[in-house]
């Protein structure tokens, strides 16, 4: 059986501050609102981002989003009032940014990630 889907949770402490964030984050509202305390995003075709309130586990998640152009990347959340990290380096070529949301949520914005199978 393939896996059609991949739905990364985020649990939050409050779901209209946190819309706005990832409203800001990904430069658009969200996709879905399928209930009262859910938002979603699909991010690349199968992928979604779930915002939805869990306060218990708020501040808990790591993503990590690989980007095809990170510094254009990080300008552009700038652009939209978020503040990123500074870029790291790390091993191969690969850059990192990070950046966290209302409930400290981690989200590292990755370039020059290549996926070697």
């Amino acid at each position: 059986m393939p896996i059609q889907h991949v739905l990364a949770v985020v649990p939050v402490s409050d779901l209209a501050s946190s819309n706005q964030w990832y409203e800001a984050m990904f430069g658009r509202p969200a996709d879905n609102n399928p209930m009262p305390n859910l938002v979603e995003w699909q991010v690349v075709p199968g992928g979604w981002v779930q915002v939805f309130i869990d306060a218990e586990r708020a501040g808990s998640t790591l993503i990590n989003f690989a980007v095809d152009d990170l510094e254009d990347h990080l300008e552009e959340l700038r652009r939209r009032g978020l503040q990123p990290g500074e870029i790291t380096d790390a091993a191969k070529g690969v850059r990192l940014s990070t950046i966290t949301d209302p409930d400290e949520n981690t989200i590292r914005l990755v370039g020059g990630f290549r996926v070697q199978y």
